[in-house]
């Protein structure tokens, strides 16, 4: 019966061992997302800076304060939450005062103020420089038509808009707002899912550990 036992009592305690082993991986990896999020979170909240002569997507969240004026042309993309509802977030073609063409996530309009019109308006924004990664092999593609889209996708927005491929997220808006209202970036957006994994891996091992177990019982009772 020991022979009969012995190897599989080692086998579904090595199993077991592994299934435990990544679940603290998980739980190690989760305290280090957790760092790295306060860490972006400080990033976001520093004082904003003029936007930089030369820009590239390893300024993400840089804080930035621009001035000029919004060309009146605009991407609506759909948006919402359980607090607004559904809308759009308005994403304008911006000139600055020095003549750079980028854009500006103004913020979340409603469904009713979706054909407001929003003529081109002065305004300093204060906010974050962003590169999206929203678009997923099951989103839709732009209704060019309505104007709607369904990602921020900043390169293909730049040059729907006549931009350069430059993102701020506006924080504070000062001038006529045309009630857009400014949605701040955060972290929210940015998914620290490794609990949930750990708990997958914990509950594995103790299936494997209650399998393992049951078997060696059963092996017992069939040799008594």
């Amino acid at each position: 019966m020991l022979r009969r036992l012995l190897p599989l009592l080692v086998a579904g305690l090595v199993v077991t061992a592994i299934l435990a082993s990544l679940g603290f991986w998980q739980l190690r990896r989760m305290e280090w997302k957790a760092g790295e999020l306060a860490a972006i979170q400080r990033g976001i909240e520093q004082p904003p800076v003029a936007l930089p002569a030369a820009i590239d997507p390893s300024m993400k969240y840089l804080p930035v304060v621009v001035s000029g004026r919004t060309t009146g042309d605009e991407i609506l993309v759909l948006s919402g939450s359980h607090d607004l509802g559904g809308g759009y977030n308005v994403i304008s073609g911006f000139q600055t005062e020095d003549g750079r063409r980028i854009m500006v996530d103004r913020g979340f309009i409603t469904q009713d103020d979706r054909r407001t019109p929003r003529p081109p308006v002065a305004l300093t924004v204060a906010g974050n420089l962003h590169w999206p990664e929203e678009k997923g092999s099951k989103t839709p593609e732009p209704d060019l038509s309505a104007g709607i889209w369904f990602a921020r996708e900043v390169p293909r927005m730049a040059a729907h808009l006549g931009t350069g491929p430059v993102l701020v997220v506006a924080a504070a808006v000062q001038g006529d707002a045309q009630g857009v209202m400014a949605m701040p970036l955060d972290i929210s957006h940015i998914p620290n899912n490794h609990l949930s994994y750990a708990i997958q891996w914990f509950s594995f091992a103790i299936i494997c550990l209650v399998m393992t177990i049951a078997l060696a019982w059963r092996i017992r009772q069939q040799t008594n």
